[in-house]
């Protein structure tokens, strides 16, 4: 596969780090590039086959910018992959909730089942949801 990581600008030299650290494991091309949720993202254009997203739901005020890079990146066919754990303390209950109320005013979800994940890596309070675009 072809692959861009993405992060903030500050987080951009460990990306490079793990890219270098890992490079054995590539047979298709990985490069890394910022960015930021609620910005443009026309240079990711065309939308993409996979979105993968790992623990990004933790702060109420990031969840609208991600809502629409989320709505910006994603074409009728891309499949989104969103990993995250479920945490219980504070205000995280409120968040997860919030963001998948809002997520499903434009996309339909499917949680995949545990028995469905890794057996060496699952764990109960680690959830995989399969994102899609609604039909328009």
């Amino acid at each position: 596969a072809n692959v861009t990581v993405t992060d903030l600008e500050e987080l951009q030299e460990l990306l490079m780090v793990n890219i270098e650290n890992n490079k054995h494991l590539v047979t298709g091309s990985v490069r890394a590039k910022v960015l930021k949720w609620g910005e443009d993202v026309t240079e990711f254009q065309p939308p993409p086959d996979y979105i993968l997203m790992a623990d990004c739901i933790y702060y109420e005020e990031s969840l609208e910018p991600l809502l629409k890079t989320l709505k910006d990146l994603t074409g009728p066919d891309t499949c989104v992959l969103c990993c995250y754990e479920q945490r219980t303390m504070g205000k995280n209950p409120e968040i997860e909730r919030k963001y998948f109320e809002l997520l499903q005013m434009d996309f339909e979800l499917e949680k995949i089942p545990l028995d469905k994940h890794d057996e060496e890596y699952r764990s109960e309070d680690i959830h995989i949801m399969n994102i899609h675009r609604k039909q328009t």
